[in-house]
């Protein structure tokens, strides 16, 4: 009977006697101990489509900094194994992308396993019928290949693995949104050209020892379209009961500490920013999920329990992926409606809280000699129940209105912001003809703050100020985002001063802050004279703000600059922030 079945499988699959060896990981022949390099994953790729040519295909979406292919098997019994034929089926897409960090490699191990398992005809298989998967065995490729022990050296396993960052040292985590990295632009293609419903982000987590194992987090769930968020929710719980059915001690949240080392601090849920995966494809209309295995169970373990976070994800896009599917489109509908209204940009937890039990250990609090702070030290022979808080009520916080119209961004400036709009995927319009006098929002800076440090190979700015109604001109070749379209939240988040991952926020536009044109100080000296003698209004200011302000009355160039700000050859465009708001649509 065994023969008989193996005959039928490779009769089915066009496999051969070595046909389950050659996609059987270095991982698996370990028993968990080792991870593969990465010239494993292009072998595995090519052996998977090779045992499996009908629902199997190997593809190259990139080549890395340091000209390693980037990789995705497509994987689906529905017999789309093209975009167009997809679209065509209306099947939804998920998206299992691993290996973000490359050190957290557990994603790539259990992708594979699950793949192989739902390919042998094992039960849970008939999951592929309804949906297509796009694996994404490994995301940081060459920081894979940063192989050595100690990468993650508050991880139980593997023996080696790769390094968080990729070779340019930037963390992907922390790209979405401004796409430095040609990883995160080959990724971002990816996503334009499959349209993934559900996209799951899998990590390792960092922190303290406890007993629960993974956490799983869902967007839309706390933030996005109303109707999304139900479904989202639903996704998320699903998930959870799966996981606790098959032996894990799941959460909701991300477990690390409100305040670090001290376990009495509790938690703090909230919604992530549009820079990290899970707070990403909210704005897309899309469902993201963030799982994070436990950093301090083995590596057996942790790929074992991803693997069951895979199989219950696939599991609910098979079950509810269609209904999902119409309620997204629709969700893009609302988007492209929501042109004039108002916006959530930004999200906060408050101060509410509830008491939960949580697993952990026994543990002491000590003054170290080494750190000379508090150290909290974990006996993992002594299961302790903590009860401790969890603030996971999460309310709007910054609310924008979306332009009637949409954002202008002259031509001066065009070049760069319409490469970001096209990664994203994102309408727009560059204008064929010059707009003239213009009624426009444009946004006056109080106060432009660049960041002390570099972050993420950007000196990032925090903006200060208000929309105010001006009239300017757009010249040819100027760009026009509609806000009537499925991306309209995305389109305010790189747009809006508000959101922290504008791209203002990032530095895009910092030239518009720095000033250029300077008053030599025995010039504006002359000048004040001038304007005082001329001007008995602004006399009587001058000297209501050298009494009000200290700080002003002691500092020269401040006194100087009141002068010169009012001055014919005054910057006009200095600290000027280069997008508009518009209630035109442009023909």
């Amino acid at each position: 009977m065994k023969l008989l079945s193996f005959l039928i499988a490779s009769l089915l699959t066009g496999g051969t006697a070595s046909a389950a060896e050659n996609i059987t990981t270095l991982a698996e022949k370990s028993q968990f101990q080792k991870t593969g390099r990465y010239d494993e994953v292009e072998t595995l790729c090519r052996n998977f489509q090779k045992n499996y040519p009908k629902f199997v295909r190997c593809q190259e979406f990139g080549r890395s900094p340091e000209g390693r292919p980037m990789l995705a098997m497509l994987v689906t019994k529905t017999g789309a194994l093209t975009p167009l034929a997809v679209k065509e089926k209306q099947i939804p897409v998920t998206l299992i992308q691993a290996g973000i960090h490359a050190g957290e490699i557990d994603g790539k191990d259990a992708g594979f396993l699950a793949i192989k398992e739902l390919l042998a005809q094992n039960p849970g298989s008939d999951l592929l019928d309804k949906q297509v998967l796009l694996f994404v065995p490994v995301f940081n490729v060459d920081g894979h290949e940063r192989f050595g022990k100690w990468n993650r050296p508050n991880q139980r396993g593997p023996e080696e693995m790769g390094w968080r960052t990729t070779a340019q040292n930037f963390n992907l985590n922390r790209d979405y949104i401004k796409a430095d990295a040609p990883e995160m632009q080959a990724m971002l293609r990816l996503i334009n050209v499959w349209d993934p419903l559900v996209s799951a982000d899998l990590h390792v987590t960092d922190g303290a020892k406890f007993e629960h194992d993974i956490s799983v987090q869902v967007e839309p769930v706390n933030a996005g379209d109303a109707e999304l968020r139900r479904s989202g929710k639903a996704l998320r719980d699903s998930v959870i009961a799966d996981l606790e059915k098959n032996g894990s001690l799941p959460q909701p949240f991300y477990m690390s500490f409100a305040e670090e080392d001290d376990p009495q601090s509790g938690f703090i849920d909230g919604v992530p920013g549009a820079r990290f995966s899970g707070g990403y494809f909210l704005l897309r209309n899309r469902f993201g999920i963030l799982v994070e295995t436990h950093s301090w169970k083995e590596y057996a373990t942790r790929v074992k329990i991803t693997k069951n976070s895979i199989y219950a994800i696939l599991d609910q896009v098979a079950r509810h992926g269609n209904d999902w599917k119409k309620i997204a489109e629709q969700a893009d509908l609302r988007a492209v409606n929501a042109a004039g209204n108002k916006l959530p940009l930004t999200y906060k937890t408050t101060e509410n809280y509830k008491q939960i039990n949580f697993r952990g250990y026994a543990y002491t609090r000590t003054m170290s000699d080494i750190s000379g702070a508090l150290m909290t030290r974990y006996d993992e022979s002594k299961p302790q129940l903590w009860k401790v808080k969890l603030r996971d009520e999460i309310i709007p916080d910054t609310q924008i209105q979306l332009p009637a119209g949409g954002y202008l961004v002259p031509a001066a400036y065009a070049k760069p912001v319409l490469e970001k709009l096209r990664l994203h995927g994102i309408q727009f319009q560059s204008l064929s003809t010059a707009l003239n006098d213009v009624t426009v929002e444009r946004f006056q800076a109080s106060q432009a703050k660049f960041s002390a440090s570099s972050f993420e190979s950007h000196q990032q700015l925090k903006l200060q100020g208000e929309w105010k109604t001006a009239t300017a001109n757009f010249g040819k070749a100027s760009l026009f985002i509609p806000s009537a379209q499925p991306k309209s939240a995305l389109v305010a988040t790189l747009f809006e001063p508000a959101s922290a991952d504008a791209l203002v926020n990032w530095g895009m536009f910092n030239n518009a802050f720095e000033q250029k044109e300077y008053m030599e100080a025995y010039v504006a000296e002359d000048v004040a004279r001038e304007q005082l003698a001329a001007d008995p209004e602004l006399k009587k200011e001058f000297a209501q703000k050298l009494k009000s302000d200290p700080a002003f009355a002691k500092n020269p160039a401040a006194r100087l600059e009141f002068f010169a700000k009012r001055h014919s050859s005054w910057d006009q465009n200095y600290q000027q922030y280069p997008v508009y708001k518009t209630s035109i649509i442009p023909k």
